[in-house]
Formats: C-alpha cells, sequence, structure tokens
C-alpha cells in the first residue's frame, strides 16, 4: 500500500467519523418542517379573522369569502389547535428522550468515578450538547404552552387552557430564562380567562413581549374587553383585518403554487411513464429520438481515471476540506485574526458569514478535484458539458416539476418515520428568521447560485461519470445522489435529498448538459427560500 493510500484512508476515517457525528447529533434535533407546518398554521389563524371588506358588494363579499374559506379550510381553530398539540407532544417525547440520555451518562459516568459529585461537575462535550438541547426544548415546550392555552381558550376549552397554564406557571423559578417568562406569562394569560378575571397590573406589556401574531391579537382583545377599552379594542381590530388580508394573500402563494406545481408535475411523470410503457419494445436512436425515460439510457462517459482519483476528490476534496480544514482551522484563524464572534453577528452578518463559508468549501472543493484530475486534460468529449444553445432549460424545468410529487411523496413518508426529529439544513431556520432584505438577498445568492453550480459540479459533472466506470448508469446515479444527501448531514434529510439527487441525475444523464441539473437546483432551492420568506414574513 502507498504512502498517498495511507494518507487517503486516515482522512476518510476521520471523515467518516466526522459525518457519522454530524448525522447522530442531528438525530433528536428538530426539523424544519415542523416549524414551517406552525407557520403555516399562524398563517391560517390570521386569515381565519378576515371578513371581507365592508365597502364591497354583497356578492362579490361572499366570493371573496369563499374563496379564503377554500384556502384555509372548514374549521382553522380546530385544525390549528389539533397542529400545535402534537407538536407539544412531539417535543415533550424528544424532551424526555435527552432528559433520559444525560441521565444515563451522568449515572455512566459516577459508575466510573471515585464519587458522584466529581462526575457531576465533568462537562464532557456530550454532556453539553445535552444540555443545550434540553434548554432549547424546555424553551420551545413553554412557548408552545403558551400558544396551545391561547387556542384551547378561544375554543371555548377554558378549563383544559387553565390546566396547560397552570402546569407552566408552575415553572416561574426556573433556571432557563426564557421558560421563567413564559410562566410569568401563563399567570397573565390565565387571570385574563379566570372566572372572575385576574388582571396583573403589568398585563398588557407582558402580552406584547411574550407574544406575537394572532396570539398577541387574541390575548389583547381579552384584556382589552375586560378594561372597556373600546377605542384600543377597534384599532387593534382595524390592524388585525389588515394583517389578515395580506395573509390571505401569502397563503395563496405557499399553498397554491406548489399545489399547481404537484399537478403539473404529476402529469408529466403520468406522461412519461405511459410513452416509456407504450414504446418500450421499439428500438430507437436513444441518443436523439424514442422516449425521454430512455434517451441517452445506456450512454456511459470515457472514465479516464480510476476509483482512487474519485476517493480522492470526495475524501480530501469535500469531506477533508468542508469538515476539517475550514471549520477548525482556515474560520477560527480567520475570526480570531478579524476579532469577530459569530454569536454576535446579526442577520445580516450571519448570511455574509454562510456565504463566504461556503464559498470557501467550493472553492477548496474544485481546486482539489481540478488538481487531481489534471493529468488526465484534455479530457474525452462530454465532460463537464455546459451548452448554452442546448435543450437544457426544458430538462431543468421539466425536471423540477416531476421532482416535486416524488421528493413531497418522499418526505410525507419520512415525516412518519422520524416524528419531526432527524434536523435540519442549519441555514433554513435563519431564512426563516430573517427580516433583513440584504441578508435574504445573500442567502439567495448562497442557497440559489452557490450551492447548484458547486455542488452539481461535483456531484453530477464530476461523481456520477465517474462512478459509471464502475457501475451501469442508474447504479451510478444512485450511489451518487446518496452521497449527495448524506453530504448535508442531516438524518431526517438523507430520503427526500437522495429522491432530488436521483431526479438530478437523471436530468444531467438524459440532458448531458450540466446547466440543465444546475437550473433544477437552483429553481428547489429558490422554491424553498420563498416558502420560508413568505412563511416567516407572516408570522409576525
Amino acid at each position: 500500500m502507498t504512502l498517498k493510500r495511507v494518507i487517503l484512508g486516515i482522512l476518510t476515517a476521520i471523515a467518516i467519523a466526522l459525518v457519522g457525528l454530524s448525522l447522530l447529533d442531528s438525530w433528536n434535533q428538530p426539523q424544519i418542517q415542523s416549524r414551517l407546518e406552525l407557520y403555516q398554521t399562524n398563517l391560517l389563524l390570521h386569515a381565519s379573522e378576515w371578513q371581507g371588506e365592508s365597502n364591497s358588494s354583497s356578492s362579490s363579499n361572499a366570493n371573496l369569502i369563499s374563496a379564503r374559506n377554500n384556502i384555509i379550510g372548514a374549521e382553522p381553530l380546530n385544525t390549528a389547535l389539533t397542529q400545535y398539540q402534537d407538536t407539544r407532544n412531539s417535543t415533550q417525547k424528544s424532551l424526555a428522550t435527552a432528559r433520559s440520555q444525560l441521565k444515563q451518562i451522568l449515572a455512566d459516568t459516577a459508575a466510573k468515578s471515585e464519587n458522584t459529585a466529581t462526575a457531576s461537575k465533568q462537562q464532557s462535550p456530550q454532556v453539553l450538547a445535552l444540555q443545550e438541547s434540553i434548554d432549547k426544548l424546555s424553551t420551545l415546550q413553554s412557548e408552545l404552552d403558551l400558544r396551545l392555552g391561547i387556542l384551547q381558550a378561544t375554543s371555548g376549552k377554558i378549563p383544559e387552557s387553565q390546566k396547560t397554564w397552570q402546569t407552566l406557571a408552575e415553572l416561574e423559578n426556573s433556571t432557563i430564562n426564557t421558560v421563567a417568562s413564559s410562566a410569568h406569562t401563563a399567570a397573565v394569560l390565565a387571570g385574563i380567562w379566570s372566572e372572575p378575571p385576574q388582571l396583573l397590573p403589568d398585563a398588557e406589556p407582558i402580552i406584547r413581549n411574550s407574544l406575537d401574531g394572532w396570539f398577541r391579537y387574541k390575548a389583547l382583545t381579552q384584556l382589552y374587553k375586560l378594561q372597556e377599552r373600546s377605542q384600543e379594542l377597534r384599532s387593534l381590530q382595524s390592524t388585525e383585518q389588515a394583517t389578515a388580508e395580506q395573509a390571505v394573500e401569502k397563503l395563496a402563494i405557499v399553498v397554491g403554487m406548489p399545489a399547481i406545481g404537484l399537478f403539473a408535475g404529476t402529469i408529466l411523470l403520468i406522461g412519461l411513464t405511459v410513452q416509456w410503457l407504450l414504446q418500450r419494445q421499439h428500438k430507437f436512436d436513444t441518443a436523439n429520438a424514442g422516449p425521454l425515460l430512455a434517451r441517452n439510457a445506456g450512454a456511459v462517459w470515457d472514465v479516464p481515471w480510476d476509483g482512487e482519483i474519485v476517493w480522492q476528490v470526495l475524501a480530501v476534496g469535500f469531506f477533508f476540506v468542508g469538515q476539517i480544514l475550514i471549520p477548525y482551522f482556515l474560520l477560527p484563524v480567520s475570526l480570531a485574526v478579524l476579532q469577530l464572534s459569530p454569536t454576535t453577528f446579526d442577520p445580516r452578518s450571519k448570511a455574509i458569514y454562510i456565504f463566504a463559508t461556503y464559498l470557501l468549501l467550493a472553492v477548496g472543493g474544485i481546486s482539489v478535484m481540478y488538481f487531481s484530475i489534471k493529468s488526465f486534460l484534455p479530457l474525452p468529449k462530454g465532460w463537464f458539458r455546459i451548452d448554452w444553445q442546448g435543450n437544457w432549460f426544458l430538462w431543468g424545468v421539466g425536471g423540477y416539476f416531476a421532482a416535486l410529487p416524488l421528493v413531497v411523496l418522499v418526505s410525507l413518508i419520512n415525516q412518519q418515520l422520524w416524528q419531526g426529529k432527524g434536523g435540519s439544513n442549519p441555514i433554513l431556520p435563519v431564512v426563516l428568521d430573517g427580516r433583513d432584505g440584504i441578508a435574504m438577498a445573500v442567502f439567495f445568492g448562497t442557497a440559489a447560485i452557490a450551492a447548484p453550480v458547486f455542488e452539481e459540479i461535483i456531484f453530477r459533472g464530476f461523481l456520477l461519470p465517474s462512478l459509471t466506470r464502475y457501475l451501469p448508469v442508474w447504479g451510478a446515479i444512485g450511489t451518487s445522489a446518496l452521497l449527495f444527501a448524506v453530504a448535508h448531514l442531516n438524518a431526517s434529510e438523507v430520503l427526500p435529498l437522495a429522491t432530488l439527487g436521483t431526479v438530478l441525475g437523471f436530468v444531467y444523464t438524459r440532458s448531458r448538459n450540466l446547466l440543465a441539473p444546475m437550473l433544477l437546483h437552483s429553481l428547489w432551492n429558490s422554491g424553498t427560500l420563498l416558502s420560508l420568506f413568505i412563511l416567516g414574513s407572516g408570522a409576525q
């Protein structure tokens, strides 16, 4: 065995260990999908308050309200109550699991130590990570209890809401500041919905600081009614009507556009499948004619290098550079020189930081790939092909619509398997909570431009064709798609991303033009960012 292979083996082992730890770390982390569902539920609650324009004709007003009802459903309040209850139960289970794991680790440590006092003071990285997870889950559960109680009270379930708030109010002495604050807010809410009411002197500022969106509106409405503040109540209701109308418009985009895409994608998949079934017995020049599913299906690339080069590019260029060199060396040194700390970054600085980090990863990965295959230049025909004159646009758009129903179906199954756990891309929650226009533009540049270009060059431009030296085309598509999914380091996203990666690989092998999967990838990420931005902006 050569020294080069020994080094590659060591780097591969380290990369596999780090990737495995990242996947395990995401095991009990909440998915972004859970938050998306709650944000959409909040929009539904706002939209349910919309009564239509008072100065419009009765027929047009009825039509508008009918359209609203079609979007939000017949019983939005019950839908929201169920959604929040399910999320609360899921969070409670995750919290119990994390606490059990922490207890077991501390018990094991105590058993190996001479005394329990010494063991309890040990702060291993695993203990710190679990404690941080417990704090986050505790905060989330307290916030969910506040909102769940308001939903119960608004639905007429006053005893249930009082029980929910009372349980939370008992945590007023919690060492977690956010939980203690929520407990104080719960006492305020329990007072204004009790019989007889018990109004605390600081009720209004507490409600304004602790609640947002529809929940703040409902709590303030209840408070103003009790205080007989009719003018403030009318102003509040007028503001909510404007917000509710905007919520209807946002829901029409968030729900309507994906629905149209799903319908178009389903029709496209059915058409392609029927075409393939009807013509599978015929022989075609598959490079230019015949069923689209069979076009270029058997054509392979002329691969001038062996598997060691592929191994080198992945182990060094992607995993070592991305998982070791950049996060543990380049970034810490750069931040230390500039005297910066990511924990103090505002949304704009955080967006620029993520963009710069991704550019470092892209430059490092592509550089390693270039120097690995430099001795084989010029490459055989078809490698890294970019042709602006081809039919890449149709392949990219068509692939996007075809991917929608497939990924949605897999995601629904995946949700049942993971029950809201498994982590998500760390960029997504930041985008969801973003309010800065420049930050959003930078995020768009990262996700919709930089990521599609870099990842398609590596996974479809290099990896997939290289694998055809050892695997049939369908095997190369599947293997490259799986590695593409694992590289995102979130356990719950492996199946959906592998499905997307399969469509990306299929589009590339059929079109033989990197612009097609780049466009598909960009459209996918852009659609995700648009939904996140709309849902996030509608949460307040």
